[in-house]
């Protein structure tokens, strides 16, 4: 592992983030900062951990509590990915990468 991941992963540590799956129907996620996209299939979460995808049917926030970093999302629950803020400014949108 390179030593600037190593430093980043390091400085991930003091950072505490819940994530509670619920018989794959209800999430809870502690540590968001901000939803940035969301629709019956997918919502894009910042967390302090990087981005966090949630894929589905169904879903719908349930709760959203910017004051205390939480969100309750509803619905099927297929996945769940993180991806890295860095990643995703810098590659611009998943479509642009594709037709590149």
């Amino acid at each position: 592992m390179p030593i600037d991941e190593r430093k980043t992963m390091s400085s991930m540590t003091n950072v505490i983030q819940n994530i509670i799956l619920e018989n794959r129907e209800k999430l809870n996620i502690s540590g968001v900062l901000d939803v940035l996209s969301f629709d019956d299939q997918i919502v894009i979460l910042e967390t302090e951990l990087g981005l966090l995808t949630v894929k589905g049917e169904n879903l719908r926030i349930n709760k959203l509590s910017l004051d205390t970093s939480e969100v309750t999302v509803d619905g099927e629950i297929f996945q769940l990915a993180y991806s890295e803020k860095e990643n995703m400014e810098k590659g611009g949108s998943f479509l642009n990468k594709i037709f590149k």
